[in-house]
Parts: structure tokens; sequence; C-alpha cells
């Protein structure tokens, strides 16, 4: 297989077992800031995805609520095969940590009452929002917590 310029493309997704956080790449900058980007795989890859209303809601409860844990996040993005996110921190490198801030961030999607910014102000597809499936992912992932660590099948 030719090496491709996105991470993700080199990564053999029929090798993979979900659910799963791992490190996806680090880069840094000329100044010695350095990013660590993670893959958190909620679904297995061409197998199973998140419907996007589900998708949509658990992106803005956990892009909302994750930065009440950690002062290091820069982004939270959704991937476009609906299986997982990217999660992007600067000069955070202990995944523990990383594993910490995003348990603590699915348990507040669990507990939330409304999904924040769900309103056509604030969003740019308000209409479709899920607060009942943003914590059935959550939840399906917390159950799993234990595997977290665990990237490849064996």
């Amino acid at each position: 297989m030719t090496k491709m310029n996105v991470e993700s493309f080199n990564l053999d997704h029929t090798k993979v077992a979900a659910p799963y956080v791992r490190l996806a790449g680090l880069k840094e900058g000329k100044n010695g800031d350095v990013v660590h980007k993670y893959d958190i795989r909620f679904k297995q890859p061409n197998k199973e995805f998140m419907k996007m209303d589900a998708l949509h809601s658990i992106e803005h409860l956990m892009a909302e609520n994750i930065r009440n844990h950690s002062d290091h996040v820069v982004d939270l993005s959704p991937m476009g095969c609906q299986t997982g996110f990217y999660l992007s921190v600067i000069n955070h490198d202990n995944y523990d940590e990383i594993l910490a801030v995003l348990e603590k961030t699915l348990q507040d999607v669990i507990n939330a009452t409304e999904v924040p910014a769900c309103n056509e102000v604030q969003c740019g597809w308000a209409a479709n929002h899920s607060l009942e499936g943003a914590q059935q992912l959550a939840r399906e992932l917390l159950e799993k917590r234990a595997e977290w660590a665990t990237v490849f099948a064996e």
C-alpha cells in the first residue's frame, strides 16, 4: 500500500478492534509546542457507525464539556466515517490523563439534560440532534472502558 499523507489512511481498519483510544500522531511547532492527536474510536470501522443525530449531539456535548476537564484541548472533531472522533491537545502527553478526561466528559454526556448550542443561531443543523442517542453512545463507550488501550484485535 502506498504511504498516504493522512495518518489514518495508513491504518489498516480491518485489524483494529473498537472501541479504543490511540495516539494517532503528534506535531511539534517551531516554538516547541507539541500537539497530540488521539483517535477515539466508538464503532468498529466498516461494520458499525454512529447515527448522525446522535453523533452531532455527542459532538456538541463533548466539545463543550471536555474543556471543563482540561486546559490542553485544542479541538474535538468527528470522523467523516461516523465511527469516532479526533481529539487534539497541546503540550500534554499523559495518555492515562487523557483517558480520565474522556471518561469524565462521557459522564457529563450521560448526566446532561440538554444539548448545548442546539439552536439555529449557534448550530448549522439544529434540527438534527438526539440527546438520548448521544447518551447511549457515551454509555456504550464507558461500558468498554477496560478495552480503550487495546487498538488491534489479537
